[in-house]
């Protein structure tokens, strides 16, 4: 009897450290947000996270276009170029797994509109690292536009959290804001910045 109580009791704390010890394994390897991120994009595909498509009237801005960024080949752009179209503009890092999570869905997002001319995908790595933003984006296959700020950043544009998503209409109005992740390959927020493309 008292054999088999300590078996149970080996067998309740092999089930207690299993779990952390594969937790630490992925710290240390640094393979916890990969992980992390996978399972909260199937969270995302569930259609649970929707973003905003509209922010109120008294929410909406005009954006201060003067934000210098350099793109991951060293080239320096400011927003301003993209002046008069509408910005999807998404601020994000390597070791976010919520970022991870809704980077797939930006992507596709970005194949349906990548030959407009009238819409610019600024995604922006807040990674200290140039060279890990660029191996993660090449690693993943990405081809969306990816810059690193090169300088302020305006008060309109603030936030404590990553990732957040702006959308600016083409006469630099902020229309939409999202902090944290979301799904943003749906027909509804298709449709939106289809909506903003023919005004």
């Amino acid at each position: 009897m008292e054999s088999t109580t300590k078996t149970g009791r080996v067998r309740n704390v092999a089930g207690w450290v299993a779990p952390f010890v594969v937790i630490l394994l992925l710290y240390a390897t640094g393979w916890h947000t990969e992980v992390f991120g996978r399972l909260q994009q199937a969270v995302l595909w569930t259609g649970l996270i929707q973003p905003e498509t509209e922010l109120p009237n008294d929410e909406r801005t005009l954006i201060d276009y003067d934000i210098p960024l350099v793109s991951l080949k060293g080239e320096a752009v400011n927003l301003s170029e993209f002046k008069d179209k509408v910005i999807f503009l998404n601020f994000w890092a390597t070791w976010c797994p919520p970022c991870i999570a809704e980077m797939p869905n930006i992507q596709q997002l970005y194949e349906e509109f990548k030959t407009n001319d009238e819409i610019a995908f600024v995604m922006v790595s807040v990674d200290d690292n140039t060279d890990k933003a660029r191996e993660f984006i090449t690693r993943k296959e990405f081809t969306f536009p990816v810059y690193q700020l090169a300088g302020r950043r305006p008060a309109s544009l603030q936030s404590p959290t990553i990732p957040t998503t702006y959308v600016i209409d083409k006469s630099g109005i902020l229309l939409a804001k999202r902090i944290g992740m979301a799904n943003y390959s749906t027909s509804s927020f298709k449709s939106f910045l289809k909506k903003l493309l023919a005004n």
